[in-house]
């Protein structure tokens, strides 16, 4: 093992694992049996890394983050674009990411893929070449995320769903499992289905992460303007737009739909 001068005290590597001379572990850092740290890799304080992890390369972890049994992190973009230039991994502080999940490396197109804060990345999950996640956001078992998806603040994606490539899902939206995402999904939403078919406002959600009432309200009348009424979806918005109370959270949803290149699912 070749620790390298950046392993500070207070660091627990067992000795079987391999630690590139470039990686830089922080305080409180555990590394399992038979884990491999490469080249440019940063973990931070309090990071637990299990038996078998991989950190290929360029790989910046933040605090109290945990990675599972073999998981790899930082590999090569599965993308014939892709001629080896410098590109990025970033997962934020107390993020975990369980056993044999998968997180490639940017293109140049955006250089990073990202996860952020608060994160829970369940077993098996793939995110591909330049993904964005936002914070406390929740992905489970088996699911897969193509290229270039963005996902927002404390959105649910279920087990075993497939993303497209350049898809966008709203902040607090939740995916039930096994659907194709071939559309942007909108905020606040409940969608599930091959293809993806929306279902109301997640008003559980809502309430659990403190929603008012006359928040949702809102929200309730915006969602049906648009996807539950006579008009189609420009007019929907535009009368959303004149009649309704334009508080932040409606400003979001109706920007979101109108922003979106993919369409949305109905």
């Amino acid at each position: 093992m070749s620790a390298g001068p950046d392993v500070v005290s207070g660091t627990r590597v067992h000795p079987s694992a391999i630690i590139d001379p470039t990686a830089q572990l922080g305080e409180g850092v555990e590394i399992g049996p038979w884990a491999f740290i490469g080249p440019q890799c940063t973990v931070g304080d309090g990071t637990r890394i299990a038996a078998r992890a991989t950190l290929e390369r360029n790989v910046r972890l933040g605090q109290r983050v945990t990675i599972g049994v073999g998981a790899v992190l930082g590999g090569d973009p599965q993308d014939l674009k892709f001629r080896g230039e410098e590109t990025w991994v970033e997962v934020g502080d107390d993020t975990t990411v369980r056993e044999y999940a998968t997180i490639n490396r940017g293109t140049a197109h955006s250089v990073t893929t990202s996860v952020g804060r608060h994160c829970f990345l369940m077993s098996y999950v793939h995110l591909a070449h330049d993904c964005h996640l936002g914070d406390h956001i929740i992905i489970s078992n088996g699911t897969q995320l193509a290229g270039h998806v963005t996902v927002e603040d404390r959105a649910i994606i279920s087990g075993l769903c497939a993303v497209h490539q350049f898809a966008r899902i709203g902040r607090h939206s939740f995916i039930g499992g096994c659907s194709r995402v071939s559309q942007d999904v909108p905020p606040f939403v409940r969608a599930v289905g091959n293809p993806i078919k929306l279902f109301g406002l997640n008003s559980v959600g809502l309430q659990r992460s403190g929603f008012d009432e006359p928040v949702v309200r809102e929200l309730k009348k915006a969602y049906r303007l648009c996807f539950r009424s006579d008009l189609n979806l420009s007019q929907g918005i535009e009368r959303a737009r004149a009649e309704l109370d334009i508080i932040p959270d409606v400003q979001h949803f109706l920007d979101f739909i109108e922003a979106s290149q993919r369409g949305v699912g109905f």
